[in-house]
């Protein structure tokens, strides 16, 4: 039975250790310095408390980092500090730049970058677990998925290669669910929101086409912000303009103050991009 370090259980995290369980592995947890929200997800997961950092990485075959992206490095220097994992997964939303940083804590032969992409997988979703590095070790990483709701896929060797997708991917499907909330608050302002969204129906499917969407963006943007950032240093990296996912990150700041909030209408976060104080 292979052993994992889920750090930390959020809900992605959460997800994916509960298909680890379901394939047969076990996931522990460590509740230092967690607050009592992780640990009901870690208890409704069927995780064990590993006790400190120290304890956890000495036990786990592998360490799943599953993380807010501004949290990633200073997570992956607390493992580092802690121990020397066999495998460690940096699993964060962050830039091929980063992910290459943060390999040079861990012994090379030990050290996965991946990516996931679609929502937290159970009974009736899955997701796509992207790993690139060592294929031995990304064969072990692979293989706690199988016969699960996430389908493991490997990118090859070069560290950086998942980060890189995820950039790329969250690059369009994070900017164009900002652009979409700008777009109509604008039309709001000027009172022709059926004809937009009239028009945008008669395009593809896209965001712009579903504004039932954005409160729930809205509440996510304090963790999609970050991740914005991390897409601009891609993008500069690669010696493309960067202009476009700045400003996405300007627009998701404005809705901090709806942090995980329940209840949000549309028209109150259409507001608040024009007044993030919630005052106008």
């Amino acid at each position: 039975m292979t052993t994992v370090l889920l750090l930390h259980p959020g809900q992605m995290g959460t997800a994916l250790g509960v298909q680890v369980r379901l394939g047969g592995g076990r996931v522990l947890w460590s509740p230092e310095g967690r607050g009592a929200a992780s640990g009901r997800r870690a208890a409704e997961g069927g995780f064990e408390a590993a006790g400190s950092l120290r304890e956890g990485v000495a036990a786990a075959d592998v360490v799943i980092s599953v993380v807010p992206p501004a949290a990633a490095e200073e997570t992956a220097e607390q493992v580092a500090a802690a121990g020397v994992p066999r495998i460690y997964v940096e699993g964060n939303a962050i830039s091929p730049h980063r992910a290459q940083r943060i390999a040079a804590l861990f012994p090379p032969q030990g050290f996965v970058d991946g990516c996931v992409i679609g929502p937290p997988p159970g009974d009736r979703v899955s997701a796509r677990l992207y790993l690139s590095g060592p294929q031995d070790a990304v064969e072990v990483v692979g293989g706690l998925f199988r016969q699960s709701a996430v389908e493991a896929v490997a990118l090859g060797e070069a560290i950086g290669a998942a980060s890189a997708l995820k950039m790329a991917y969250g690059s369009f499907q994070k900017t164009s669910r900002a652009l979409a909330a700008v777009s109509h608050a604008l039309a709001a302002h000027h009172g022709v929101e059926r004809e937009l969204v009239a028009e945008a129906e008669r395009m593809a499917a896209s965001a712009l086409a579903e504004p039932g969407q954005l409160p729930g963006v809205a509440s996510r943007a304090w963790r999609w912000a970050p991740e914005m950032a991390e897409v601009a240093h891609a993008l500069r990296a690669a010696n493309l303009p960067a202009d476009l996912a700045l400003a996405a990150e300007d627009v998701m700041h404005r809705w901090d103050p709806d942090k995980d909030a329940t209840g949000l209408t549309l028209d109150e976060v259409l507001r608040h991009l024009r007044d993030p104080s919630g005052e106008d």
